[in-house]
């Protein structure tokens, strides 16, 4: 590959890094790195990319924020090590100079990262925990190539752009294709808490886990106390969000006014020297939707500099956006206001602090009450009667219809329930909607995977929750924070996914305390009434989405059958695609959805079916 290819490759993610841009030849041309900045942290040259040491040694381009650098590189000057900034890429790079590969266990933070080794002659490449920051890799040209978007892959000529069936078989059954697979053939995503290491003289990859889910502590030794393990989660907190409050440029929080980001705005009023900015969006004309005024009795309370800003009406030039901004077709139509919102935040700072990650944690999900309640009915119905209300709800209920796969997931176990949630397509849907799948070899693969996500020993909701942190958190939420923020510029940070936090919520706090037939995120509440003002309502639930319904209209389908007309009739059948376009429901209507996205990304990346 030459510079000029790399450079256009680098380019097409120029969103990501507007502050500044580098490239790095290694002396004997076995490796070429790129990068684009988003200048965070040490502003000056000292922290550019890709950052090189010992006269080439060593070479690193990476993407997020190490929290605890400060602390790192004291321990590493300590040791000997010596530096020339301040900046985390600094420390990064002197972290796997001291500890190899295993420096990964020290560092908290949000990252995707390569590192050129000259004297191993390997590379590198690691990704954070929860899956934050994104990582993309194929062999290629002989050797692999890598990028934090996969639009940058794709920005090279011979690189082939075939649908990979397997991963559109996901995308149809869950809206996003997981794991280390993706939606392109021959393409690979590194997969979270994951590393891999290429060698440049042998030419072969090994991908190792680094980190899992803790299990959880016996019963006879959690705590079972709400109000302790809410003084502990505070404590876990308050170190989160001061060492992500730190940054070179001003930082700012999403305050929705849920209680997630609510609590995230009490401890950052609490450990920051300075009033906190706080931003929220109005949705003007729906009520339902407008979280505004919850946002405002927090700011209030707690006298931050608050801003509320009018939520853009989307169009459709929008949706051609995000469909090519977001690398692999996703099904989630929240993606149009985080975007939005995105847009209009980053106009006034670049690092904002969000709620992420506070429903898997601590049982904020409808769907784990659901799983409760499957779970008193498998104890005190029988199989065969089990088996009847599921066929029954196969038969009667259309689907999509709100609490089919709640009652589909009866007829088998608990891990069985799991991979029922969250099923966008049924399995007799897809060969009639999407004829292109007969070509697949096992139509039960993605409840197979999702099963297997479910540790039946967690108990209920506790297997649900694992799956979704393994799964829905890191394939839907995070990656549309992740696109839709960093197409604007806006670097978002999760307090909720320090792994300090995380390890208490899946090793400490039980069942019990997480989620039960009356209430949601137990813990989480119980220490939101310690901090929050009273008058807040904390037992809603509302998700950030726009009435999509009103949008997705009778001539916006025609126009996109009529755009996408090649790609449609490579993949969809068209006659099932206008007859669900006349369902007058949200489930159709989400269903659409999935498809324009689809369509749509397949034309702009000129992707084919062979």
């Amino acid at each position: 590959m030459d510079k000029a290819l790399l450079v256009a490759m680098r380019e097409t993610i120029a969103h990501r890094g507007p502050d500044g841009a580098g490239i790095w030849c290694a002396a004997d041309g076995t490796a070429l790195l790129g990068h684009r900045r988003l200048a965070i942290v040490d502003l000056s040259e000292a922290g550019a990319q890709p950052m090189v040491r010992e006269g080439g040694r060593l070479a690193i381009t990476f993407n997020g924020e190490i929290y605890n650098h400060g602390e790192l590189r004291e321990e590493l000057r300590a040791l000997g090590q010596t530096f020339v900034g301040h900046s985390d890429t600094e420390v990064l790079l002197a972290a796997y100079r001291h500890w190899g590969t295993q420096c990964l266990r020290r560092l908290r933070g949000m990252f995707a990262f390569a590192i050129y080794d000259g004297e191993a002659q390997t590379l590198f490449l690691a990704r954070d925990r929860a899956g934050e920051k994104p990582l993309y890799w194929a062999p290629h040209r002989g050797g692999i190539v890598f990028a934090s978007e996969l639009k940058a892959l794709m920005r090279d000529p011979e690189l082939p752009r075939h649908l990979d069936r397997e991963g559109l078989l996901f995308y149809l059954t869950y809206g996003y294709v997981p794991g280390s697979a993706t939606i392109l053939r021959g393409v690979n995503k590194l997969s979270p808490a994951h590393f891999l290491v290429w060698s440049l003289r042998t030419g072969t990859a090994i991908t190792t886990r680094y980190w899992d889910l803790p299990a959880p502590e016996p019963a006879s030794s959690a705590h079972s106390d709400g109000e302790t393990l809410a003084d502990e989660l505070h404590g876990l907190l308050r170190l989160s969000v001061a060492e992500q409050l730190e940054a070179d440029v001003p930082v700012a929080v999403l305050l929705s006014g849920g209680i997630d980001s609510s609590l995230i705005t009490a401890i950052a009023a609490g450990v920051s020297t300075t009033p906190v900015r706080t931003y929220t969006v109005g949705i003007p004309g729906d009520a339902r939707l407008d979280e505004a005024r919850f946002a405002k009795c927090v700011a209030d309370h707690f006298a931050t500099n608050h801003e509320e800003l009018l939520l853009e009406q989307s169009s459709v030039d929008v949706l051609h956006r995000l469909a090519r901004q977001f690398d692999e077709p996703m099904c989630d139509s929240s993606m149009i206001p985080t975007y939005l919102l995105a847009k209009s935040v980053s106009r006034e700072c670049k690092v904002v602090l969000g709620g992420d990650g506070g429903d898997e944690l601590f049982g904020g999900y409808r769907s784990y009450q659901g799983a409760l309640r499957q779970a008193r009915l498998r104890e005190a119905l029988p199989s065969v009667a089990r088996s009847m209300i599921s066929h029954a709800t196969a038969s009667l209920m259309a689907p999509g219809a709100d609490g089919r796969n709640g009652l589909l997931g009866l007829r088998g176990s608990l891990a069985d329930g799991v991979a029922q949630t969250g099923v966008l397509f049924e399995t007799r849907e897809l060969l009639r909607l999407a004829p292109v799948l007969a070509g697949c070899t096992d139509l039960l693969a993605p409840r197979s995977w999702r099963r297997s996500l479910a540790d039946a020993e967690r108990g209920t909701p506790g297997a649900a929750m694992a799956a979704d942190f393994r799964s829905y958190l890191p394939e839907d939420i995070l990656v549309k924070v992740d696109r839709a923020s960093m197409l604007c510029s806006l670097e978002v940070r999760a307090p909720f996914l320090d792994y300090r936090v995380v390890d208490f919520a899946y090793r400490k706090v039980p069942n019990a305390l997480r989620a039960s037939r009356q209430e949601r995120k137990i813990v989480l509440k119980a220490l939101a009434r310690k901090l929050l003002p009273r008058t807040l309502d904390l037992d809603r639930k509302q998700g950030f989405s726009i009435p999509l319904s009103r949008w997705i209209t009778a001539p916006l389908v025609d126009s996109w059958l009529e755009e996408c007309r090649q790609q449609v009739a490579m993949v969809l059948c068209e006659r099932e695609i206008r007859a669900l376009s006349r369902q007058e429901s949200s489930a159709a209507t989400e269903r659409l959805f999935a498809f324009m996205l689809l369509t749509l990304w397949m034309r702009d990346y000129g992707v084919t079916v062979t």
